[in-house]
């Protein structure tokens, strides 16, 4: 497979040539790029049937409480559900159960939360920790007055996410009743008395499984997340997307070993690929020695840029060394990668559909995380416990209707209105001069260093409050004027409507929750 793409994409040949299980990484990320052919325009997959179309002559080979299909995030889940609630869990993953091709970062306060919620103890989960950072820092490349904004507190430790997976997986087989299977794909579900049957395949051959819920962890490839969130022959289960490529490398000089690099720009908006496309790197040390380092963009789902995960990883090679120089000891132990879900909710509340009678979503094919900070992880930790509480009532009361179980989600109003900002990061040639973003968000960046650092940890923390998020916004318009013609004209008149319902949705929750 390497040899093909030799000619087209010679960086990339020349770099996994070299990285151990090159071809099985390259394969992996050319089965993530089939995602783009399977969004828009096109006939949803059917994966969801009802019971009468169950066939008659099948052998169901074990009966739980829910079955989760991806082994990821949804392990995680899959591990609380069953270890703080006693649900019986059957996990099922296409390739290996407790492997990731990305790795987390996220700050020890927010880790903690497992430990709060007598899930995994911090003696357990500081095992999963490579590096402690002292600070972090965000800084775009603009002409004049770059400030490098510098921020405790914040996705201030590196984590071996297959440590923390082998903790849930453990915490899974510790209980009889469960099973996790690997090499296990899900093929389909028929919604039936009692619950789901689903269908996977496994060594070659299908087998039946039921459960009162099936759980959808299966990512943003997820053919349930695009059946459900089609409309009139549109796939489009994600407004927003964020391709993302990168690798943890030892070798690369320049490097603070004490200090992530949350958001940095080194260039204007790069317009070789469509409409233009704002490239940002994110870098964090995964030990004293090691160093991993995303690029990525932010954009529309329906735009004409490039988005290919593969074409992405040669324009990284190719500009790694504007970032952080290779030396002649580089070596690259493994590439990261994945395509990060967003959508913007064009209402008051959660607009997305992430349940079905007897189906929920959650983790990626939900896509309910950051559209700004694209923080997966970090979403699943904050909202484990209310989340597996939820469902374990659910279960247990047989609640497991699309209304019962579409009230059990990540969905958080203040992340939600992220999805606004997050289209100020969205590059467009036809609008913006190419320094237009980098301007934007420096400017940004210099009123929440004149405001309490609590805004902008809390802002990149995913947890700010609605008194400083309306304080931010007010602050930024006083301090920078220019923000309001720049608002019309990326958000237009419904989208700026669109902004306003999500906040008032916000002041709504908020209210409701004081009483």
């Amino acid at each position: 497979m390497l040899s093909e793409i030799q000619h087209s994409h010679p960086l990339v040949y020349k770099h996994f040539s070299n990285i151990e299980h090159g071809e099985f990484w390259l394969k992996r990320i050319m089965e993530l790029d089939r995602y783009w052919s399977q969004v828009g325009s096109r006939p949803a997959p059917e994966v969801i049937f009802d019971g009468a179309k169950l066939p008659k002559d099948i052998e169901i080979s074990g009966e739980f409480d829910a079955i989760y299909a991806g082994a990821t995030l949804g392990l995680l889940h899959a591990a609380a559900l069953t270890d703080l609630f006693g649900k019986s869990v059957l996990v099922i993953d296409k390739y290996t159960p407790a492997k990731t091709h990305r790795d987390w970062n996220i700050s020890l306060r927010e880790l903690q939360r497992l430990d709060a919620m007598g899930f995994l103890k911090q003696s357990e989960t500081e095992k999963a920790i490579t590096k402690t950072y002292k600070t972090g820092f965000v800084e775009f490349a603009a002409r004049k007055n770059r400030k490098r904004l510098f921020i405790n507190h914040v996705l201030d430790c590196a984590i071996e996410s297959d440590v923390i997976l082998q903790l849930a997986l453990h915490k899974v087989l510790a209980r009889t009743e469960n099973a996790v299977l690997a090499q296990t794909a899900f093929q389909r579900c028929w919604k039936v008395d009692g619950g789901v049957v689903v269908e996977v395949r496994r060594e070659g051959s299908p087998q039946f499984f039921k459960a009162k819920v099936l759980v959808d962890t299966m990512g943003i490839m997820s053919p349930i997340a695009m059946q459900l969130n089609s409309e009139n022959g549109v796939v489009r289960p994600q407004t927003h997307i964020c391709p993302t490529v990168g690798t943890l490398a030892s070798g690369l000089e320049e490097i603070d070993y004490d200090i992530g690099e949350i958001l940095v720009s080194t260039e204007p908006a790069d317009t070789s690929h469509g409409s233009g496309r704002q490239l940002i790197w994110e870098g964090f040390p995964a030990s004293d020695t090691l160093f991993t380092s995303y690029l990525f963009f932010y954009d529309r789902i329906d735009s004409d840029n490039d988005k290919s995960l593969l074409n992405l990883f040669e324009t990284y090679f190719e500009k790694l060394p504007t970032y952080k120089k290779p030396s002649a000891k580089f070596h690259i132990e493994k590439p990261v990668f994945g395509i990060i879900p967003a959508y913007h909710h064009d209402g008051f509340g959660k607009t997305r559909v992430t349940a079905d009678d007897g189906i929920v979503l959650f983790g990626d094919a939900a896509s309910l995380s950051s559209p700004l900070t694209f923080c997966g992880f970090g979403s699943m930790v904050r909202n484990l416990e209310r989340t597996a509480s939820k469902l374990a009532d659910a279960l247990s009361q047989n609640a497991t209707t699309k209304t019962d179980l579409d009230a059990i989600s990540a969905y958080e109003p203040n992340v939600a209105i992220m999805s606004n900002l997050m289209k100020f990061m969205c590059y467009d040639a036809r609008t913006d001069e190419p320094n237009f973003v980098n301007e934007l968000m420096n400017e940004i960046m210099k009123v929440l260093d004149e405001l309490p650092p609590r805004f902008r940890e809390t802002l990149f923390r995913d947890e700010m409050s609605l008194a400083d998020f309306t304080t931010l916004i007010l602050t930024v318009g006083a301090k920078f004027p220019k923000i309001f013609p720049i608002t019309y004209q990326k958000l237009g008149v419904s989208g700026s409507i669109s902004w306003l319902q999500n906040w008032a949705g916000w002041v709504a929750r908020s209210l409701s929750t004081t009483q």
